[in-house]
């Protein structure tokens, strides 16, 4: 396993900001993991494992310590609808895979970049389907008892963008495989809205993961940009979710506010919009050399910064305006480091 040292950590988000990093190393498997812990503890530095970098944002001081690059990236059917890959396979090539094999239950969730270990952390979704709902069970080596476990997807916490990896065991559980349970049958309607309109615009009837999986890569391919040509982190803020007191005063002064209600009764606002409705929609910024994406305001895209303070910067314009509309407070999905 080969140690590098004093490497910039722009290298290791696609967002492309971000200081030096002392130490960074690749691990394929879980033996090379191991070393690497190995390293750190002997070396007494902290250690940081990330992925391909799409989810997360290094500050300008970068890490004292080893930056644990995961690229465990093996797969494995266990039988015609059960699947394990290695947290470090690319995810969208994790989606094909199960797609070409005409296996429903991760198709509208392609082109997300990242990994297969970073999805259960966010639950990622999209729509209409999220990780929560395939996921049978997750290998971890847990750093509290320096062993791997085998964690159920029933105990995973999930939530709306969120679980217990993210919440109260962040940092405890390092992940090396996910395995999910898919099904053979065809995607049946009704379909996410936005899915629906263009599956009509199109006349397609024919309903399969490989279809579905097409119309959703044309989709987010003429809203989204590419991070390996655009520096971004992808939908930048997760949608807020509200009581529905909150809610009514809301629509009282906003009838066409675009929302959703959730099935306790609190209702989830479309964080787009409000970032359009704050005069944030196709900005670019000259202070902070940094801009929303075009029509999709979710995006925060890396014009000509250089550095990490500049798009803090940004994004406080968004959400202190955003608050002053609103009364609502954005939240930033990708991960601030260390």
């Amino acid at each position: 396993m080969n140690i590098q040292e004093n490497v910039s950590l722009k290298l290791y988000s696609t967002m492309r900001l971000g200081g030096t990093a002392r130490y960074v190393c690749s691990v394929t498997s879980e033996e090379d993991l191991l070393e690497a812990l190995e390293f750190a503890t002997k070396n007494n530095i902290p250690h940081r494992i990330i992925g391909s970098g799409s989810n997360i944002i290094w500050s300008d001081k970068g890490f004292e310590g080893l930056v644990i690059v995961n690229n465990i990236a093996s797969v494995t059917f266990h039988d015609d609808t059960t699947v394990t890959f290695g947290s470090g396979h690319s995810w969208d090539e994790a989606v094909l895979i199960t797609t070409d094999k005409n296996l429903s239950g991760l198709e509208t969730l392609s082109l997300i970049p990242g990994t297969v270990g970073a999805t259960p952390v966010q639950n990622v979704g999209a729509y209409g389907q999220e990780i929560a709902n395939v996921i049978t069970e997750l290998r971890a080596y847990d750093t509290q008892t320096k062993e791997f476990v085998n964690i159920p997807g029933s105990d995973c916490q999930f939530g709306y963008r969120t679980s217990r990896f993210k919440t109260t065991d962040a940092g405890r559980f390092i992940i090396t495989s996910v395995t999910f349970k898919l099904s053979q049958q065809a995607p049946t309607p009704p379909f996410y809205e936005s899915l629906q309109a263009y599956l009509d615009k199109n006349s397609i009837t024919e309903y399969t993961p490989t279809t579905l999986r097409n119309a959703v890569i044309a989709i987010r391919s003429s809203k989204l940009p590419d991070p390996s040509q655009t520096a971004n982190n992808g939908s930048f803020f997760a949608n807020p979710i509200v009581p529905k007191k909150q809610y009514d005063n809301l629509i009282a002064k906003y009838p066409d506010i675009k929302s959703w209600e959730l099935p306790d009764g609190s209702y989830k606002l479309a964080a787009g919009w409000l970032i359009e409705k704050a005069g944030f929609s196709g900005i670019h910024d000259s202070e902070t050399g940094m801009a929303t994406w075009p029509g999709q305001n979710l995006v925060i895209v890396n014009e000509n910064a250089t550095s990490t303070h500049q798009l803090i910067t940004f994004k406080k314009k968004i959400v202190d305006k955003v608050k002053e509309l609103f009364d609502v407070t954005l939240e930033q999905e990708p991960e601030l480091l260390p």
